[in-house]
């Protein structure tokens, strides 16, 4: 605490991001990065933009990289809003589109930069519990709120809510914006992106860290119906009109261009994915269903927290969440076949 703070950074509670150690020889299991690296066109693509065009600015507007997001997805470029990483997007979205006066709506147990955003920018919310099986329930979003946002899948839980749920949340509420984050989709489930031109009230978000793996570019994006868009991008220019550099926008557009890649790092998540799943059902482990890149187990006898903290001093890092209903369950993020194996040695000698 400093004098200097204002009364609004004294009393915001920050988001707490997954750690980045430094440990030698470390199975990084704990921040659902992808275990299999970007294209190897990615890598060009960015190599052919180190040249004298970094003296000029970027195109503010990302129009080139909107245009390639727009025929992938079978939408418009002004259906797409360009964001440095999927956390500004969403920022953004708060800061723009859910309404003050009643509390926006997401699950208890969500994505923990929700209740960040609110704190920021002032906005009343209701955490809906989800289910004793840790699912969303529809019925539940049928109440007045200022907006609703929700994971699909949810994260940390994974599990995912088929698209005629999220079109039973939407079509409860015409007047309010619903917020579909799709961090994860591509790792098993339907985009809601298919639903933006019947829903005028949809906003899906997406990232490229996860399946595209370029976490460290730091590239997300919104779509929805242009009046949302021109919206983000009002907020956007009123804070920062580059949000993308010359390599991001380079990089991203090779990503998206190289799909037989990024179908090959998917499905070999996917595969692994069931593979954990299967072997730590057998060690004694309830994992939820999941549609991610992770998934989210407890053990039936040992703590989370005793499990996390073995595996952590064999090197291998997992997250663990000092929460109310979930402090029993670890989430691990799905590797390589060799740092899967590790983890599983690891946890049959605890």
């Amino acid at each position: 605490m400093s004098k200097f703070w204002s009364p609004l950074v004294n009393d915001l509670v920050p988001y707490v991001p997954g750690e980045q150690p430094k440990m030698a020889n470390l199975v990084k299991l704990n921040t659902n990065e992808n275990p299999f690296g970007p294209s190897p066109k990615v890598i060009e693509a960015i190599q052919a933009e180190l040249n004298d065009g970094l003296r000029l600015y970027p195109d503010p507007e990302g129009e080139s990289l909107r245009e390639t997001i727009a025929a992938y997805h079978k939408i418009t470029p002004e259906q797409i809003f360009l964001g440095n990483g999927s956390d500004e997007v969403l920022a953004h979205i708060f800061f723009g589109l859910f309404q003050h006066g009643e509390p926006i709506l997401f699950p208890d147990i969500t994505y923990s930069f929700y209740p960040v955003y609110c704190g920021l920018y002032n906005i009343e919310s209701k955490k809906v519990p989800l289910t004793e099986s840790f699912e969303i329930n529809p019925e539940d979003f049928k109440q007045p709120n200022g907006g609703v946002i929700f994971p699909n899948p949810n994260a940390p839980t994974g599990r995912y809510l088929e698209l005629q749920y999220v079109e039973e949340i939407l079509a409860a509420n015409p007047n309010r914006v619903v917020v579909v984050d799709e961090a994860y989709i591509d790792f098993g489930g339907e985009s809601a992106i298919t639903l933006v031109d019947k829903y005028p009230n949809l906003l899906v978000s997406q990232t490229l860290s996860k399946a595209r793996s370029l976490a460290g570019l730091r590239v997300g994006f919104a779509v929805g119906h242009p009046d949302l868009i021109e919206a983000l991008n009002r907020v956007k220019n009123s804070f920062n009109s580059y949000p993308l550099d010359r390599l991001a926008l380079a990089g991203a557009k090779a990503a998206y261009e190289d799909e037989a890649w990024f179908r090959k790092c998917c499905d070999g998540v996917i595969s692994e994915r069931e593979r954990v799943t299967a072997v730590l059902e057998g060690l004694g482990f309830e994992v939820l269903p999941s549609k991610a890149n992770f998934i989210f187990a407890r053990h039936k006898e040992q703590p989370g927290e005793v499990l996390a903290k073995g595996l952590r001093e064999q090197g291998i890092i997992v997250r663990h969440f000092n929460k109310p209903r979930i402090s029993e369950f670890l989430r691990i993020t799905i590797g390589t076949v060799e740092q899967n194996d590790a983890l599983i040695a690891r946890l049959e000698s605890l």
